[in-house]
């Protein structure tokens, strides 16, 4: 059954969800109660830390950053009244950057929320479509009644995010421009490692012009890539990975269910594997590809292919002629042999025409012009007509999954005429990606969220800068997280480009000597051959595992056992 929003719904026209018709369980969320770290309820201080350095190179990131490096990370502490607490009405703007996680609107509501509570008579402008609603002035003021529809719902549509960049001395001047006119006191910036590193530069900017206007990020990103030891996750991991867990499951009970389909799960995830790790640990499936394992081992395509065909083949001689695989969306851009035919396939593509000849590829080396040979048809002609405006390959857009199954194909038809394989392989392909995004955020993204939100209000409340929103003590019940603020330039390092140091925030790849990898590890032979699938179901808001805490998580802050 479906429910009109009622009951403080929003009336603001401004507001797209005005007429939107909710499900039963949409609207139990929208009046669902947040808990809140308890030191975020009770009058609280913000301690500093020491002075922080970066992630590499922190004598090129202290000339990047010379008003932001080496400052203090900040902690809130309990206090024992409240005259040390600020006061006073603030004006903070807020802006979604990036792709979507699940949890974001529940970010812009407990800044919201902090500063009707705390910082009374306080203005909240939200900007529409991401960094260029700051450039181009364009926000709305944010209501109760505008708020409202949104909390603990899926997506960025309260604002739109955007993936445009502040970044050059124009965009910078607009930027300032809209500060002023709106007279900012602060900025919330909602979004990714890049999101987070033009965070940095605009607070970096705000300072050396003696602006009030301070910045603060939030940790935003499905793919967990955005963490350190002061920020254990980023928003939105946990929902999307149960998201995909499920479907995993389904496609699992599929294959046993017919017992002839091979499903190859594509997950999204291009620089690091954390996705396909966590969902590995939450099913089970009988092959999981952790692109990590495969750069570190220098393995080439051919060695991932054997791998998968090799234990097709001891499953077929148990009469398993069926199975499940995930592969990281970035699998590609792991393997060192396919990165030197890409390198190579730019430069000759930048002056050459694909001809029905070939003429171009014998400008290819020996062993790229094997290995582009060895590549299904479909995959090739990706790489040759897939390009960027930069002229490079879109290696995000190359059908991983698809290119596995014709190469098994191809080996087990060698292997059958070989003697070595008497099975059947039939392969069907997926991609989990978009469907992750924008679902309705589990407990944990929820309450995390918030408590981010919160604690950013804090933080700019207090008068910092340069930091990112940092919620830690996860495992434990809400009540118990930490809250506090980690500088920005601590967690970067830099990139050689167009001949100048560009900072960066170093993404977190999956740790091969970390504990959600050993665990995988531990036990990933075992899945191969024996049927040890599990499927998780759809995600609980109530009852048994409703706030079940991702493997990954748990793994990593030492919560249970590798």
């Amino acid at each position: 059954m479906a429910t009109a929003v009622a009951n403080g719904g929003a009336k603001d026209p401004a507001t797209t969800r005005v007429m939107s018709v909710y499900s039963e369980v949409q609207t139990s969320r929208l009046n669902h109660t947040l808990p809140l770290p308890s030191v975020l309820r009770a009058p609280y201080a913000m301690t500093d830390g020491p002075p922080s350095s970066a992630a590499g190179n922190p004598d090129e990131i202290a000339k990047l950053f010379p008003h932001l490096f080496g400052q203090p990370s900040a902690k809130l502490v309990p206090a024992s009244d409240s005259s040390a607490a600020p006061s006073g009405p603030l004006k903070i703007g807020v802006v979604l950057s990036g792709g979507q996680a699940p949890g974001g609107h529940n970010v812009i509501a407990g800044i919201f929320d902090y500063l009707q509570q705390k910082a009374k008579g306080s203005t909240v402008y939200g900007f529409k479509g991401g960094p260029a609603g700051i450039m181009k002035c364009k926000y709305v003021e944010l209501t109760p009644e505008f708020v409202y529809p949104f909390r603990n719902q899926g997506g960025f549509d309260m604002i739109c995010s955007g993936r445009d960049k502040i970044e050059t001395p124009q965009q910078f001047k607009e930027a300032e421009e809209t500060a002023v006119k709106l007279d900012l006191d602060g900025l919330v910036v909602i979004g990714g490692d890049d999101s987070n590193t033009n965070a940095c530069l605009l607070a970096e900017y705000c300072r050396s012009k003696n602006m009030k206007t301070r910045v603060i990020g939030c940790p935003k990103t499905i793919d967990g890539d955005l963490k350190c030891k002061e920020v254990p996750a980023s928003f939105g991991f946990d929902t999307a990975c149960k998201i995909f867990s499920e479907m995993i499951g389904n496609v699992m009970v599929d294959a046993r269910s017919t017992g002839k389909y091979y499903h190859f799960v594509r997950l999204m995830g291009r620089a690091a594997s954390h996705i396909t790790l966590e969902c590995a640990l939450q099913t089970h499936p009988n092959i999981a590809i952790i692109g990590e394992e495969v750069a570190t081992k220098k393995q080439t395509l051919k060695n991932v292919t054997d791998y998968i065909t090799d234990i097709i083949c001891k499953r077929a001689e148990l009469g398993y002629n069926y199975g499940v695989i995930l592969i990281p969306e970035g699998l590609i851009d792991f393997i060192p042999e396919v990165q030197t035919l890409i390198s190579e396939l730019n430069e000759i593509l930048a002056h050459d025409v694909v001809d029905e000849a070939g003429v171009w590829k014998q400008k290819l080396q020996p062993e790229c012009q094997k290995l582009f040979d060895f590549l299904p048809q479909a995959i090739q002609e990706q790489l040759l007509l897939e390009r960027d405006p930069h002229g490079n390959v879109q290696v995000a857009k190359i059908e991983t999954e698809k290119m596995l199954i014709s190469m098994v194909e191809t080996e087990l038809e060698k292997r059958k005429a070989e003697g070595k394989y008497a099975g059947h392989f039939k392969g069907q392909s997926h991609f989990f990606g978009y469907e992750g995004r924008c679902g309705m955020p589990t407990n944990f993204d929820a309450s995390y969220c918030y408590a981010l939100g919160y604690a950013a209000g804090a933080l700019l409340h207090c008068g910092r800068t340069g930091l990112i929103s940092s919620v830690g003590n996860l495992c434990a019940p809400v009540e118990e997280w930490t809250v506090g603020g980690t500088a920005l330039t601590s967690l970067m390092d830099v990139e050689r480009r167009h001949g100048k140091f560009k900072p960066v925030i170093k993404k977190a790849m999956v740790e091969l000597d970390g504990a959600p990898f050993k665990k995988f590890a531990s036990m990933r032979d075992e899945w191969a051959i024996k049927n040890r699938y599990i499927s998780p179901g759809p995600i609980q808001f109530m009852g048994p595992g409703a706030n079940d805490v991702n493997h990954t998580l748990l793994l990593e802050l030492g919560a249970v056992q590798a």
